[in-house]
């Protein structure tokens, strides 16, 4: 993911982002102004971003000062030029207690912002670090488009201000949100790392005037599809400009590919992940830790399997113990020339290939454009996305923003950098959601209502799926080496090695069993319809409709795909007929629904409810509930 967040409280402001971050994560030092910390350090100036800047004086690309910060992230949300509005309240004979009020923002808060890290993708990077002039202009200007696009989105769509008892009003800032950039160039490593920090602030005002507090909880929830969001757009705006494609790239076994920028050479990539390589060789020694833990009693602490949420925490672990000092920051153009360097001894590539990068990232595209063609089809991309999330999520239920975040996935796996029609991921989600997913929600409160907070589920039965899941094994002794096989006995450990240098028993990801049911899924769909005339093959961008009766293509015969559908009362498998041709269900269809004498409407229930009729209970009585 390559959107982080992380909330912003008023002390951190004074000992944390004043100290460091507003200087490209250096030392800035003692009573020395901002200004001039930040040219010492070689980094630009923060700006000022956001729809809601004019309701504070400000501009979009003002320069963000220090006293600034300090009022609206320091001092628990009070106006960016609070101290001079407070000075001429005062002159005008106010009090101090009415002048001080009226350089707050509503009320005070603890959480005063969160704080948004947004980096592109590491071959992204690499060309903005080895590439030249130009080639790094143009990539840093995709990346401010790319965050400006979804900070526009968050404004649009996530963020809320909640008020009156115990917050049960919801509503969009309207006049927008209010966010400070900060530019950094390199990791704590010293290895290249674009990235910017988006303090983006919680006050935000009312249609009445008044200003509240944003509910940061809907920000945390839609970080991931943030994430694809940026992500997706900063790969077109940097491939359109530059003329390059997309590839997808296999981290790790079993995980979900990233997409990056084809032609770029692994070994680059290996070059700037030395952290990786050691937070890596830390997690293989935890897990060894994790999986051979054991109590006083002599019994197994945790799982003999390391799974996919203890292999996380264990990696965050590994991050801390391995996390560097912050160096002493340099110029960018003096970064850039070591870098280079750096590349050239370190890195294995040939001279050749690091100078003429982008010639050869060119060259990649050219070949995957002339074989590859980006058509998005809505119905089989709704059928991939509702796969995926249904076995990713626990129990198989999920909400909007799930199928949001795989949508952008989807589309940037497919069109490999092009750019796309606005909407093309919600047209997706609606698809999905009213042809593969069936709402289980029972709301009780008025978040429930929300659309954003409906629970879903998937339609199809998924339990026939071939499992491919390993059954855990037995943990290992010291000195034994986890089986091959789970029927066989564990291998002694090679003198050689030391404990955590062997594979450990982990579970299969969940990422490669939504792949095999997302592939199960796709087969049993009927295929997309053909297109009305004869000679034309190629599938269109967005979904077909039906042939129209009139259409003289010759039909095959009709098919029935089973669906899985929860009514009221008994649970029931319903056939729907679909058109041979496209494979839409048939107009003159009608789901048969058995409605209970005195009830208006059936009710949609949730699959985990008993599907056992009432009569047929013991010391049941068969009578009807009103629904």
């Amino acid at each position: 993911m390559t959107a982080d967040i992380k909330v912003i409280r008023a002390g951190q402001m004074y000992h944390y982002y004043l100290r460091e971050t507003v200087v490209g994560d250096g030392r800035r030092p003692a009573r020395t102004p901002l200004r001039e910390a930040q040219e010492q350090a070689g980094v630009p100036a923060g700006r000022w971003m956001g729809r809601g800047l004019a309701a504070l004086g400000l501009t979009p690309g003002q320069e963000v000062t220090e006293t600034q910060l300090r009022n609206l992230f320091g001092e628990r949300g009070r106006h960016p030029y609070a101290d001079q509005i407070e000075a001429d309240r005062l002159a005008k004979g106010d009090s101090p207690k009415k002048a001080f009020k009226a350089g707050a923002l509503g009320r005070q808060v603890t959480v005063t912002g969160v704080d948004f890290v947004f980096r592109p993708q590491p071959t992204i990077y690499l060309l903005w670090a080895l590439g030249d002039e130009e080639t790094r202009r143009v990539i840093e200007a995709a990346h401010e488009r790319a965050i400006e696009r979804v900070l526009e989105w968050i404004e649009d769509e996530v963020a809320v201000i909640r008020y009156g008892k115990d917050g049960i009003y919801r509503v969009r800032p309207p006049g927008g949100l209010v966010a400070a950039r900060f530019r950094h160039y390199e990791a704590r490593s010293g290895m290249p790392l674009l990235h910017d920090h988006l303090l983006l602030s919680v006050k935000g005002q009312r249609l009445d005037g008044k200003w509240g507090s944003l509910h940061t909880l809907a920000l945390h929830e839609n970080t991931v599809a943030a994430s694809a969001l940026y992500n997706e757009l900063v790969a077109a705006e940097v491939c359109e400009a530059l003329g390059l494609a997309t590839e997808p790239r296999t981290v790790a076994a079993g995980r979900r590919p990233v997409m990056e920028i084809a032609g770029a050479p692994h070994e680059l990539i290996r070059w700037t992940s030395r952290r990786s390589d050691q937070i890596a060789a830390i997690l293989a020694e935890l897990e060894h830790e994790y999986v051979t833990a054991v109590d006083d009693d002599g019994e197994l602490k945790f799982l003999p399997v390391v799974s996919e949420r203890a292999r996380a925490k264990l990696n965050q672990m590994a991050a801390r113990k391995t996390r560097p000092p912050k160096q002493k920051t340099q110029p960018l153009a003096q970064l850039r020339k070591e870098w280079k360097d750096s590349a050239i001894l370190t890195s294995g590539v040939a001279v050749g290939v690091i100078n003429s990068l982008l010639e050869y990232a060119r060259a990649a595209a050219a070949a995957i454009r002339a074989r590859v063609a980006a058509v998005v089809d809505v119905a089989l991309a709704a059928v991939d996305i509702a796969a995926t999330v249904f076995v990713m999520n626990e129990g198989g239920r999920f909400h909007r923003r799930h199928l949001l975040a795989e949508a952008r996935r989807h589309l940037a796996l497919v069109l490999r950098g092009r750019r796309r029609d606005p909407g093309l991921d919600d047209q997706i989600v609606a698809a999905a959601i009213s042809t593969h997913c069936l709402d289980i929600s029972e709301p009780t409160t008025v978040r429930g209502l929300e659309a954003d907070y409906r629970l879903y589920t998937a339609r199809w039965d998924l339990s026939d799926l071939p499992d491919r899941r390993r059954p855990p094994t037995p943990a290992p002794g010291p000195d034994r080496q986890p089986p091959a096989d789970p029927g066989e006995p564990a291998e002694p450990r090679p003198l050689d090695q030391k404990a955590g240098e062997w594979e450990i028993p982990r579970l299969p990801p969940q990422y490669e069993r939504a792949a095999l049911a997302g592939a199960v899924v796709r087969e049993c769909a009927p295929p997309p319809p053909p297109a009305c005339g004869a000679g034309r093959t190629t599938p269109s961008p967005i979904s077909r409709r039906r042939c129209p009766s009139s259409c003289s293509r010759p039909r095959p015969p009709k098919s029935s795909t089973t669906i899985r559908s929860w009514r009221s009362g008994a649970g029931r498998r319903s056939t729907r007929r679909r058109c041979g041709p496209c494979g839409s269900p048939a107009r003159t269809w009608k789901p048969s629904i058995s409605r209970p004498s005195g009830c208006a409407t059936s009710r949609m229930r949730s699959p985990r409810r008993p599907t056992t009729p009432a009569s047929e209970r013991t010391g049941t009585p068969n009578r009807t509930t009103p629904t």
